[in-house]
């Protein structure tokens, strides 16, 4: 299980190329035969997964009813531009170009890691994005672990 976090700015080159940040490698655990996939994020950005996460999520998506019209709608979302990928030997990876204008990206671009994923956005959106943070994140952590007595007597 991989364990990520950072944010790194990147730029795409004109073939639509981003090099990978050595301190993002490092946490991968090198890049020995390290493949990934990307496909569409839940807003403007682009998610990449390792394969090894990938194989996980694509094991929990599989388990939704493709009879259930929500839960096929879900499943259509997810699997949208999926994309299987690997590093070059420069450690840079090709992102699709669909998926590229998806996430309106141009050159200067954001990875933002956590849990065991990558984000991956263009920079205008990303800081759209990060000012249209609420102010009082305390409220929100509150809203969601407030009232929870199991987090609260670990916190306490």
């Amino acid at each position: 299980m991989h364990q990520l976090t950072g944010e790194y700015d990147c730029k795409l080159d004109a073939k639509g190329r981003l090099k990978l940040p050595s301190a993002l490698l490092k946490q991968l655990g090198g890049m020995e035969e390290i493949r990934f996939t990307v496909n569409r994020g839940f807003e403007k950005h682009l998610m990449l997964y390792p394969k090894d996460v990938w194989d996980k999520k694509v094991n929990e998506i599989n388990q939704l009813n493709i009879y259930n019209t929500r839960q096929r709608q879900a499943i259509r979302y997810f699997y949208r531009g999926a994309t299987d990928i690997a590093p070059d030997s420069a450690d840079r990876i090709l992102l699709p170009k669909s998926l590229i204008d998806y996430a309106t990206m141009e050159k200067e671009i954001v990875l933002f890691a956590y849990q065991e994923q990558i984000e991956i956005w263009s920079k205008a959106e990303y800081q759209k994005m990060l000012t249209e943070e609420p102010e009082d994140f305390a409220s929100i952590a509150n809203e969601i672990f407030g009232n929870d007595t199991q987090n609260n007597i670990m916190l306490n």
